[in-house]
């Protein structure tokens, strides 16, 4: 079965899939399709730091967050570098020495990451784990050739993220923006003073309080709001 392509994991989303189950399924088939691999996740950086978007059934736990941390690992490479990364038996691997102990500690003796080219300047791999020496070393294209058609599906999916954040973003920023004016319009009321005099006012509140201006401005509303109900 071949993965989710972009159009696919669009008309998932429409449908109310959730990207973290659909990326789940991703790395699933990874294992079904990659002889050899036994466990597979996806590796992206956001905000400057990196992180496992989705893992496989059997992906043993704290496998690529030890990578992290460290900031050393065949995924943190493959993301950073963009070039593939492989160990074909993690018992003779020297690169990573604290990752390797850790890795082998787990059971997992053969580690490939691929990179997966994905927009908005996005580190990001394709990983993939063996529990047996060489066991993905044979079928290293098959790997490559599912990390292309992933790609696709995993850019879909943080293009939608960024979307989705993006909205977010506006939505707290005309929510501020109303309850600003409001306040705004309080103290213009309250001390017959124009807008600009006002929002000035606000401000060296804000800043002599160490009060964000919005919660400073939410505070005001929500007191004037409960002077007038509890005259009511």
């Amino acid at each position: 079965m071949r993965p989710e392509t972009p159009e696919t994991l669009e008309a998932a989303i429409a449908r109310g899939s959730g990207l973290d189950t659909l990326l789940r399924d991703l790395t699933d088939r990874a294992v079904q399709e990659v002889p050899g691999a036994d466990a597979c996740s996806v590796t992206v950086r956001r905000d400057d730091r990196l992180l496992t978007l989705a893992g496989s059934a059997g992906l043993p736990a704290g496998l690529d967050q030890r990578q992290y941390e460290n900031g050393s690992g065949p995924c943190v490479a493959a993301a950073d570098t963009g070039c593939e990364q492989y160990a074909p038996d993690l018992a003779a691997e020297t690169r990573w020495p604290a990752y390797t102990a850790y890795a082998l500690s787990t059971g997992v003796r053969c580690v490939l990451a691929l990179p997966l080219a994905v927009g908005g300047g996005t580190g990001a791999a394709l990983n993939f784990y063996g529990r047996e020496p060489g066991a993905l070393g044979r079928h290293r294209r098959a790997a490559r050739t599912f990390a292309e058609r992933a790609a696709d599906a995993v850019d879909t999916a943080l293009r939608f993220e960024r979307q989705r954040r993006s909205a977010a973003d506006v939505r707290v920023a005309l929510l501020s923006r109303s309850v600003i004016d409001q306040a705004i319009g309080i103290l213009m009321a309250r001390e017959r003073i124009d807008a600009r005099d006002a929002l000035r006012r606000l401000r060296r509140v804000s800043q002599d309080t160490n009060v964000r201006l919005r919660d400073l401005c939410s505070d005001l509303v929500a007191e004037v709001g409960g002077a007038s109900r509890g005259r009511q």
